[in-house]
């Protein structure tokens, strides 16, 4: 990137990750800036989910996981700080919508709860607030005691975003968030995250090329290598990786001829 490129709010550097002795991610080294809206893209089974997970410690879930490298947010190391204030400054959002079987409202203020506040006027704020960024609040505010199980796809993936900014994350990751929906939900999960990237950080997995150049402002593209480990191709500014790629694996990748 060029000095006039943003900073960098998440980082990786030389970051490897095993299950028990198998390597599935070698040596991924790339810049995520902070208000821009980054896509990993690549085949099926190359880790991206892996590797997106990677950056609020998911991945620590699974019995026999050990990392090396690092991965930093805004400079700290993230092996190095509490994982629960971690989780609160990167949220998630999976790629099928996992409301919490209770009503609206209290699936959008569990996060707010669980972190200790309890004033209800101060909740009914929150709660708002996150419907609205999540560009949901007009479509259920006469409702928030309705169970959030009753809601269509669509409003339930923006539902699990407000959930996740409740919480005030500096970063969303979204592990193909518009995959399990029908094309107009997936047209206003899009436009959501293009109003999203003003306040926050997003980094976002999906199989969807037209997605990745609709959407992204920065392209990360991963293969396996001989190994079946994941590792990083090419990284830059989305509209040079699907016009002018610097390695031929990506522009056959994008391009149909493998994947």
């Amino acid at each position: 990137m060029g000095t006039d490129a943003p900073e960098a709010r998440l980082r990786t550097v030389d970051y490897s990750l095993f299950y028990g002795s198998f390597r599935a991610l070698r040596d991924i080294t790339i810049d995520i800036h902070e208000n821009s809206i980054t896509a990993i893209i690549g085949p099926s089974g190359c880790g991206k989910s892996t590797f997106l997970r990677s950056f609020n410690r998911m991945n620590e879930l699974i019995p026999g996981v050990t990392v090396t490298g690092k991965v930093l947010l805004d400079g700290e190391d993230i092996f190095h700080q509490n994982v629960v204030a971690l989780r609160r400054r990167v949220g998630m959002v999976f790629q099928r919508p996992n409301p919490f079987p209770k009503s609206i409202f209290d699936n959008v203020s569990y996060g707010p709860r669980i972190h200790g506040i309890r004033d209800r006027g101060t909740l009914a704020a929150i709660v708002e607030r996150s419907l609205r960024d999540a560009a949901i609040w007009e479509e259920v505010k006469d409702d928030l005691q309705k169970s959030a199980l009753a809601l269509s796809g669509g409003q339930q993936q923006r539902l699990c975003i407000a959930r996740a900014l409740a919480v005030e994350p500096e970063v969303i990751l979204m592990d193909e968030p518009a995959s399990a929906l029908d094309p107009v939900a997936t047209m206003r999960i899009e436009e959501l995250m293009q109003s999203l990237k003003q306040k926050y950080t997003i980094v976002i997995v999906t199989h969807n090329m037209q997605q990745a150049a609709r959407v992204s402002d920065y392209t990360a593209f991963m293969m396996t290598d001989e190994e079946r480990a994941g590792n990083l191709v090419e990284f830059g500014a989305t509209k040079k990786i699907f016009t002018t790629p610097a390695d031929r694996r990506t522009e056959d990748y994008i391009s149909g001829r493998f994947g």
